[in-house]
């Protein structure tokens, strides 16, 4: 009777979430995991396990430093920022989930790509589900992508993808996107937890035993996060992010994971009207021209990835009109800001308490590192006292509570990139190994405060 029972609960319904796979005994009309509503459906009941019986070995195992490691090496894209990206190029069998917003410009990456790989000499095929071919050849009208071995199929049906797969025998596949593409044995809708296993295990397959590299766009949710199961992430070889502000032409790509390379490199892409080009010194972007120097404005180099990058720091303060001062912030954490102006009125004797202040980056670049704490506060100070910066001089350095600047890493390489855009001086934080080697002409001043800072500047 005990033995009936348990196989009886073995054998209960389960239910599963649509979105993101949470499974639960009942049915319950709100996801626990996800928290979407009327996604939650019944599924097939588990069985009993199973084992599997061994098989015949089609391939037999090979000494690690018998296997070819060549079919492995990269192949350059023609777009060196996204070779950067990569480690270096495509790599054949590789799969590749690339991942951004609407509209932030991954097809039109993606067709640039393609056809830059298929004037190589290489097959290239692209498999839109999206939008029909015509939309698509438009495009590659408008930005100069069209090449002969580029091939062009709009598919959602799985099978009819990988049978145009088997008809073209392409280097490179790509798929726009994967979570449009569906099987018809599997059940769900296209873009549920269950499709995209299966779509991204066969695309998986197909390019695995055809050394195959497959280039798989991916939606992300509004939070940031891709879409579908993160199973994805896992399954694939490389995942990157592309991103960028709609306002804003630039583009930045990061690897978020990489067999095959480094995850700490940012390509950096210009989107325009005509296409999209790398930017492999975008810097010119994130700083203004201007013929005298300005109060309130300081020069920060940054880091993305292992790229350094100048960026310019703007700040303004007014006499507020109302008890509570205002304080609005672009490209930078405000909440940081509200602690650099609290750090400098308390550690610095500014009184800064009465000014509506305004802090602010330029070509809407987004400044997160602790770094360029030290450029806003010397631009907060620039501006409350009236005296401009000098204009060949950068800033960097983490600004504590207690009013002292920390190290940070790279300052060498900051440096560096200092002086090779023309800048003269720099005022960085103490190191116990030193600020490293100087370039020659370049003056570098080291402070440990903020209050150090000021006295040395004004």
């Amino acid at each position: 009777m005990a033995t009936k029972t348990a196989r009886s609960r073995t054998q209960s319904p389960a239910y599963r979430c649509g979105e993101c796979g949470w499974t639960t005994a009942k049915w319950v009309g709100r996801c626990g995991e996800c928290q979407a509503w009327g996604t939650v459906e019944e599924t097939a009941a588990a069985g009993v396990a199973r084992t599997t019986a061994a098989t015949t070995v089609a391939r037999p195992a090979l000494r690690i430093a018998d296997v070819d490691a060549t079919t492995a090496s990269y192949q350059p894209t023609e777009v060196g920022e996204l070779d950067r990206v990569l480690g270096g190029g495509l790599v054949p069998g590789a799969v590749i989930l690339v991942a951004g917003e609407p509209g932030v410009g991954k097809s039109t990456l993606l067709l640039d790509v393609a056809a830059r790989v298929a004037r190589l000499g290489r097959t290239v095929l692209y498999v839109t589900g999206e939008e029909s071919s015509a939309q698509v050849k438009l495009r590659a009208e408008r930005i100069g992508a069209l090449a002969d071995t580029l091939y062009l199929t709009a598919e959602s049906d799985l099978s009819q993808a990988l049978g145009q797969v088997e008809k073209v025998d392409p280097a490179l596949l790509i798929v726009d996107s994967v979570q449009t593409l569906s099987s018809p044995d599997v059940d769900g809708s296209a873009g549920g937890v269950t499709q995209v296993k299966e779509v991204a295990a066969s695309l998986i397959n197909a390019a695995k035993t055809r050394g195959m590299t497959t280039l798989l766009v991916g939606h992300v949710t509004k939070d940031g996060s891709i879409a579908g199961p993160r199973l994805l992430e896992h399954l694939v070889d490389v995942v990157c992010q592309f991103e960028g502000e709609r306002h804003s032409r630039l583009r930045l790509m990061r690897a978020v994971k990489n067999r095959y390379g480094p995850t700490d490199e940012v390509g950096c892409f210009d989107l325009t009207d005509t296409g999209i080009e790398g930017l492999a010194d975008p810097s010119g972007l994130f700083v203004s021209r201007t013929k005298e120097p300005v109060s309130g404005t300081c020069i920060t180099v940054t880091l993305e990835g292992r790229r350094p990058l100048l960026a310019e720091v703007q700040a303004l303060l007014a006499e507020s009109a109302n008890a509570q001062p205002r304080r609005a912030t672009s490209g930078l954490d405000g909440s940081r800001v509200s602690m650099l102006l609290a750090v400098l009125q308390q550690r610095a004797s500014l009184q800064l308490h009465k000014d509506d202040s305004y802090v602010a980056t330029v070509g809407g670049v987004k400044l997160s590192e602790p770094a360029t704490d030290l450029s806003v506060a010397l631009a907060i100070a620039s501006a409350k006292t009236n005296q401009a910066l000098p204009s060949r001089m950068i800033a960097f350095g983490e600004v504590g509570l207690a009013g002292e600047v920390r190290p940070v890493p790279g300052i060498s390489r900051r440096i560096q990139e200092a002086e090779r855009l023309g800048f003269t001086h720099a005022v960085v934080p103490e190191s116990p190994n030193g600020p490293g080697r100087i370039p020659a002409g370049f003056t570098v001043k080291q402070v440990s405060t903020l209050t150090e800072a000021l006295e040395l500047l004004f």
